[in-house]
């Protein structure tokens, strides 16, 4: 039986888990690099009856899922993964499976860049590479106000570090109760009020038919001009055009971000040349700790599928 472990960017999924119970039973076949568009995919993934894949860096909607007739399991690393079309899988036979996530590692990057906005780390450490000295002024955390969008695990664990920074924390989401806020220990405000008076602004909610396109001109438009964003949760919940465009004016103070609407970023495109963005590819879960846990639980729910008894299977109307 063919295994395939796909878009394993740094080659070190065999290294992140012991794949040893399921030599006797798979062939396993790493792939690094990205496949590309539907018919690359499938074209690649014929004759796999066992996938593993990287959350949601390939989509498996019903149009690839129909041209895999050997496929039978399909793992992905968390429990949710909007890029599974889950009806169609479950209609052609195929087993979808998730392993836990951790999650805080993203919540720290989320601060993290935060703090390369608000110190201009990536400016000054290529200045000293380039052999200069100091090019810029920084800005303190302390008395700042960090606006969060959506107050969830992570969101809440966000809201942590910037207390613990001596920051004024507000948040809002749609479905946001007094009482959650409360409960984290921050306020919660408006949408309006958050972008005007947020320093600086994270987002953590889910990408929805709600939350798409959520920031774009007119929340930037309500922004302070030295303001800034910060994106780890999924690229089409910000505008991007109108994000370049706030940048180019000088509307807002800065911004960064971690996700996109097309993973791997094309080369050429404009959020690349965008002034005053920090741009990371993706790397909020991508730690040693949360890849031990997603492919160390990937063979675990291989091993249970290859034994006849499927853990963690993901269904459709799951929340």
């Amino acid at each position: 039986m063919k295994l395939a472990i796909l878009d394993d960017y740094q080659r070190v999924a065999l290294e992140m888990a012991d794949w040893t119970p399921l030599r006797d039973a798979v062939e396993i076949t790493v792939l690094d690099r990205h496949l590309g568009d539907l018919d690359a995919v499938a074209t690649a993934l014929q004759g796999f009856a066992i996938v593993c894949i990287m959350r949601e860096r390939t989509a498996f909607p019903a149009a690839l899922l129909e041209r895999l007739p050997d496929l039978k399991l399909l793992v992905s690393t968390g429990r949710r993964n909007d890029a599974i079309d889950l009806d169609a899988a479950n209609r052609l036979g195929v087993t979808v499976c998730g392993t836990s996530s951790p999650g805080h590692a993203t919540a720290e990057l989320a601060f993290g860049l935060i703090l390369a906005l608000a110190r201009g780390l990536v400016s000054e450490a290529s200045s000293m590479r380039a052999g200069g000295w100091q090019v810029g002024l920084g800005r303190d955390l302390k008395g700042a106000v960090l606006g969060i969008l959506g107050l969830g695990r992570l969101g809440g664990q966000v809201a942590g570090f910037g207390r613990a920074f001596g920051m004024d924390v507000i948040a809002w989401s749609e479905n946001l109760s007094e009482t959650r806020a409360a409960e984290i220990g921050v306020r919660r405000v408006t949408k309006h009020q958050l972008f005007q008076s947020a320093d600086f602004i994270t987002i953590h909610l889910r990408l929805s038919a709600r939350t798409a396109g959520l920031v774009g001109a007119r929340e930037f438009a309500l922004m302070k001009p030295d303001a800034c964003l910060v994106n780890t949760s999924r690229g089409s919940i910000v505008d991007a055009r109108s994000l370049i465009e706030a940048l180019e004016q000088e509307q807002i103070g800065g911004a960064a971000l971690d996700v996109y609407d097309e993973e791997p970023l094309p080369g050429d495109h404009p959020l690349r040349r965008a002034p005053n963005l920090l741009l990371t590819p993706h790397l909020g879960y991508v730690t040693r700790e949360t890849y031990r846990v997603f492919y160390g639980e990937t063979v675990e729910l291989v091993r249970a599928f290859l034994e006849g008894r499927p853990r963690n299977v993901l269904a459709s109307d799951q929340p």
